[in-house]
């Protein structure tokens, strides 16, 4: 499958782009982020902290394990604070 992958904040900056498309056959974001870790020293550098990731699958909050076999888009971004 085909996704578009956006990376915003410091995972943009690490990344070094603010989206890519990808092909994958992963299974859930957690395979995802081992595939994009594969790809390059700044994807190893954005997903480093696992803890300090938060991700949406089609613009709705997912966690890790969320599957992604119908998905379009996963954004990957830091947790977010109120104000």
């Amino acid at each position: 499958m085909t996704l578009e992958i956006l990376y915003f904040a410091w995972l943009r900056e690490r990344v070094g782009q603010p989206r890519e498309t990808v092909t994958t056959n992963a299974a859930t974001v957690r395979d995802l982020i081992a595939e994009l870790m594969a790809a390059s020293e700044g994807h190893v550098a954005a997903f480093s902290d696992m803890a300090s990731l938060r991700c949406a699958v089609d613009q709705q909050l997912a966690d890790l394990d969320s599957p992604i076999a119908d998905a379009r888009e996963v954004a990957f971004f830091p947790p977010m604070t109120g104000g």
